[in-house]
């Protein structure tokens, strides 16, 4: 079965992207030389010509010669480049001096929303590194009159000293916003894939049903000719007794054709159960994993919602996993509110991780692997997303000993209607025909 590690990456940028802005950059370049010029500034015109040359040349070839995928280390070349060019740039237009510099944080800024961890060190590194040089050697610009345009050092280090800052918090916030996006978008995709497997695996009961139904008709048919058969064939006991052989296999295959069929029947009209049995389904995969599960429940008939009830499995899947030895499941009715309550004799959840609980943080290790709470993140997430869609509130705490979750409904979201018209009983699935 393929993982998500199995599925193909996304381009971390369109390099499509990355030539519209430097598009941008060019056409910025080439205006503030155009009025540095106009206004008499004096400045190094030939190579910072040739410099936007380059960037020109560089986007012309990626028109022409696009490549077919963005990788990771491309993406890092493109912008390599487009740091060097825009920090010589600085360099020979005043350094510090220059009221463009902070663009020089445009590449590493991009790096950081696009591309990982690593990547985004190399190139703020990088960017310090062209910023300290520009600071040090940057020529200086000069007046109409011939004025040298110099800054005072103290004030150079402070602009220094405040791009250095620019790059650490720009990069380090952007890749940290994209990072959780990412990680968020993710979950989503987990939760929607976990609810269509569950609503897939309830509408398959209709399935079973049709085919059990289908298939009644032929067998009878094969069970009444096998019977006539073992009758005539009375004086043949070799094929009698094969026609009672085939009689007796085609009442055994139909009754589980009506097994199958009143199973697939449950399932597809059963749209409401007593709250203890929907607890009972969510806990039923997890009853031979060793901690004892206890389920003291009396409540409402409630909707058998598919997302709800896997959101509870999810629950219950990680209090035995961090159980001792039991998981008790409570359910209270007041003042319009139903309750469940799921709770462990295990650790406890650690304090820092409390106020992060449903968000999604996914871990890399795998569920056998899991030895604390640290690696909870995508089934909590998963349970929290599906059980707010159904309009209940999470609460999770350390109930002393072990950890413990409640799920909070308004009574009138959760239960469902105990009586409704004949013609449609979504509880014991009866109709008038």
């Amino acid at each position: 079965m393929a993982g998500p590690m199995d599925t193909p990456k996304a381009e971390p940028i369109r390099m499509r992207t990355l030539v519209l802005l430097r598009w941008f950059a060019i056409g910025g370049q080439m205006a503030a030389v155009i009025v540095a010029w106009m206004m008499g500034i004096g400045f190094l015109k030939t190579p910072i010509i040739l410099l936007i040359a380059s960037s020109i040349t560089m986007n012309l070839w990626l028109f022409l010669r696009p490549p077919k995928r963005t990788s990771p280390r491309r993406a890092v070349r493109q912008l390599s480049f487009d740091l060097v060019q825009i920090s010589t740039l600085m360099a020979l237009t005043g350094g510090m001096a220059n009221p463009f510099a902070l663009l020089v944080l445009a590449p590493v800024t991009i790096a950081a929303a696009s591309l990982n961890g690593r990547q985004v060190l190399a190139l703020g590194l990088a960017t310090v590194a062209l910023i300290s040089v520009a600071a040090v050697f940057g020529v200086p610009l000069r007046a109409p009159d011939g004025e040298i345009l110099r800054m005072e050092p103290i004030l150079a280090l402070g602009h220094w000293v405040a791009l250095v800052i620019g790059v650490v918090f720009f990069a380090g916030y952007a890749h940290r916003v994209t990072a959780e996006l990412s990680d968020t978008s993710g979950a989503l995709f987990a939760t929607q894939m976990a609810l269509s497997r569950e609503q897939r695996l309830q509408h398959l009961g209709g399935v079973v049903a049709a085919a059990a139904h289908e298939m009644g008709t032929p067998l009878a048919t094969i069970k009444l000719i096998a019977g006539e058969l073992a009758d005539e064939l009375r004086d043949r006991p070799d094929l009698h007794a094969d026609a009672i052989a085939l009689r007796d296999s085609a009442d055994r295959c139909a009754a589980i054709l009506r097994s199958m069929g009143r199973a697939g029947k449950d399932d597809l009209h059963m749209r409401a159960a007593p709250l203890r049995a929907v607890l009972e389904d969510a806990a039923s995969p997890h009853a031979d994993r060793g901690p004892l599960i206890e389920i003291h429940a009396e409540g409402p008939v409630i909707h058998r919602d598919p997302a709800i009830i896997h959101a509870l499995r999810n629950l219950i899947q990680n209090a035995v996993d961090f159980a001792e030895s039991r998981v008790v499941i409570e359910t209270q009715v007041t003042q319009g509110t139903l309750v469940v309550t799921v709770r462990d004799d295990g650790p406890g959840y650690p304090p820092h991780l409390l106020s992060r609980i449903g968000d999604p943080y996914l871990t890399r290790r795998a569920e056998a692997q899991r030895g604390s709470y640290e690696g909870m993140g995508l089934g909590l997430f998963i349970a929290k997303t599906l059980l707010e869609r159904s309009g209940a509130r999470l609460t999770f705490a350390n109930g002393g000993p072990g950890a413990m979750v409640s799920v909070r409904w308004p009574l009138d979201r959760i239960r469902a209607q105990d009586r409704m018209a004949l013609a449609h009983n979504p509880i014991f699935g009866t109709g008038l025909s």
